[in-house]
């Protein structure tokens, strides 16, 4: 009766679970079915490009670095520096599958990375004519310098379709998707009118990329940074003291700074964000008046060095193609919407055509002198970050003739720099992010980090905040530029609570280096983490990774006048829609 009774009980809560099963499933569903529906309101409003870039989405099987740590460091770390993550916004179930791993460790002969002069790509189904809004695919293989095929993943290629026939000058960004297999590739919408060819180069290759990464997580002070100290002395003469300087972290090869007293701390009561400089032989920790870049320390062993001494080389085409492009019915910008808040950035997000970038995104406008004076009528400008952001400045100087900048006797390199417009009523203001911060000898008291300028700032209608972040933090483990990301998002949301109507502008990281201390793979990791913070907050993302990719002007951290000229008007359109 006992055994029966049991039998019973058993077969009762198999049923009762069976019927959670269904529940939960059901729940499951709706849930899909209504993220989904989400999904499908962020789509790009324009039909053919959205199908293009599910397209991309489809094929993309291949996780950064950054996103990794984001799930695996930021979310689920119990250390301080991820005190953010419960109000982030980043998403611990990553849109993005593993990568597959990297036999680096059997890597025994440099001779068996890819090769760029083996590597090859070539068009799918090319045909003898194209229409506007058509898709062209890619497909690149990779091969090592024995000529043999590669079997993974991993390089960092880039590419582009272009036309460098005068007086086109066209070009569109290509995203290259990583197969994990040796393959990789790449879709382009066909914009213009005309002839295009396509051009891919190889970064680093997967082995480069290996060696990156490891020095990164490993030797973040093969960047270092000095401190400056000065007191009086007691024969009341002016005592300086010079000492090395650097993010404090308790890995990452910076324990080599010292151990136990070795160091002065300085912690921002506000951010939580925490430097370190070694301390000074006579003067205390409270001296600190300078900071500036110290130097580079190159560890790379000859294998290494051997791996990156030649990045950014063409690759052959495995049939020279030119494409040809007719016009067609479809507009490629007819549909675009009126750029506002929050809208999903597409790939491309934009092409140039005569010099003029055309966006995809949202309906830009092209700005003359008199009209950007216009639209910054009454509008205070606040800009903060690195010298790319300082671009921004300097041209609008330029062009709004009205403008005087004050002299704040400051370095200019850092600011920060101040221009007024009495006529027009305009406020334009620019200074540099915090430390960690390459630059010349500078006021400590001017580095101010920018989480805490925006907390600073009453916002509203007439206030636009504008930044950027990125290439000063590429030696250092991302968990360090995640924390600084995510304590910005914080108060950039709380701007927006008590300020609804300010706007928040964030410029994308722009390509340029490839060198071991500042390459693009490291910038386009950051630019990935600040993406995905932000990407839900409700403010503008601008970017200009695609805009400095795929131009015709040589790699350039600070690009030409052409390139920032339709940045700002990018910039513009969106405090300026109308």
């Amino acid at each position: 009766m006992e055994i029966e009774n049991q039998q019973y009980i058993h077969r009762k809560n198999l049923s009762l679970k069976m019927l959670i099963g269904m529940c939960l499933g059901i729940l499951c569903y709706l849930i899909y079915w209504s993220y989904m529906e989400s999904e499908r309101e962020r789509q790009p409003p324009y039909i053919f490009l959205a199908q293009h870039f599910a397209k991309l989405h489809a094929i993309n099987t291949s996780t950064s670095p950054a996103e990794n740590v984001l799930k695996n460091s930021s979310m689920e770390s119990d250390s301080p520096k991820s005190s953010f993550n419960p109000e982030s916004g980043i998403n611990s179930e990553n849109d993005f599958k593993s990568q597959q791993a990297r036999p680096d460790g059997l890597i025994t002969n440099v001779s068996m990375s890819t090769s760029p002069a083996y590597s090859t790509f070539i068009i799918q189904n090319l045909k003898d004519s194209y229409q506007i809004g058509e898709e062209l695919c890619v497909t690149i293989h990779a091969r090592d310098f024995n000529n043999k095929s590669k079997c993974y993943g991993g390089d960092f290629f880039q590419a582009k379709l272009f036309s460098s026939k005068n007086p086109q000058k066209a070009s569109v960004f290509g995203e290259v998707m990583d197969l994990s297999n040796g393959s990789y590739s790449v879709c382009f919408l066909l914009p213009w009118v005309g002839r295009a060819q396509v051009a891919v180069r190889l970064i680093h290759s997967s082995e480069a990329v290996e060696v990156l990464k490891r020095h990164r997580e490993t030797d973040s002070d093969r960047v270092f940074f000095n401190g400056y100290f000065e007191g009086p002395a007691p024969d009341g003469a002016r005592l300086r003291e010079t000492v090395k300087c650097n993010v404090k972290w308790d890995k990452n090869g910076l324990e080599r700074m010292g151990s136990g007293d070795c160091c002065c701390e300085y912690k921002d009561s506000r951010t939580g964000e925490e430097w370190q400089c070694q301390r000074p032989k006579i003067l205390p920790c409270s001296a600190r008046v300078y900071h500036s870049m110290g130097g580079y320390i190159d560890r790379l062993t000859g294998k290494e060095a051997i791996l990156l001494s030649k990045p950014n080389q063409d690759i052959n085409p495995g049939e020279k193609s030119i494409i040809n492009i007719a016009h067609s019915k479809r507009n490629v910008t007819d549909e675009r919407k009126k750029c506002r808040p929050g809208l999903l950035t597409p790939v491309p997000s934009g092409f140039y055509l005569d010099d003029v970038w055309t966006s995809f995104v949202c309906s830009t406008r092209h700005f003359t002198p008199q009209t950007t004076t216009q639209c910054l009528k009454d509008k205070q400008i606040y800009m903060m970050g690195d010298s790319t952001m300082r671009q921004w400045f300097d041209f609008l100087l330029k062009t709004v003739p009205t403008l005087k900048q004050m002299d704040l006797h400051v370095p200019y390199q850092t600011g920060p720099l101040l221009a007024v417009d009495v006529e027009n009523n305009i406020f334009l203001h620019w200074r540099s992010h915090g430390v960690p911060l390459r630059c010349l000898k500078t006021e400590v008291a001017n580095l101010h980090y920018i989480s805490n300028e925006i907390d600073d700032l009453a916002g509203g209608p007439r206030t636009v905040i504008a930044f950027n972040l990125g290439v000063h933090f590429t030696t250092f483990p991302l968990d360090i530029f995640t924390h600084r990301v995510l304590r910005i998002r914080k108060a950039v949301l709380d701007l927006l609570q008590r300020a609804p109507e300010t706007t928040v502008i964030i410029k994308t990281v722009n390509t340029g280096f490839k060198d071991a201390f500042s390459s693009d793979w490291y910038s386009l990791q950051l630019d990935r983490i600040l993406r995905q913070a932000f990407q839900d907050v409700g403010v503008y993302i601008l970017d200009v990774w695609q805009m400095t990719s795929c131009h015709y002007n040589k790699d350039n951290i600070h690009p030409g006048p052409i390139i920032i000229k339709n940045e700002i008007d990018v910039f513009l359109s969106f405090i300026c829609p109308d």
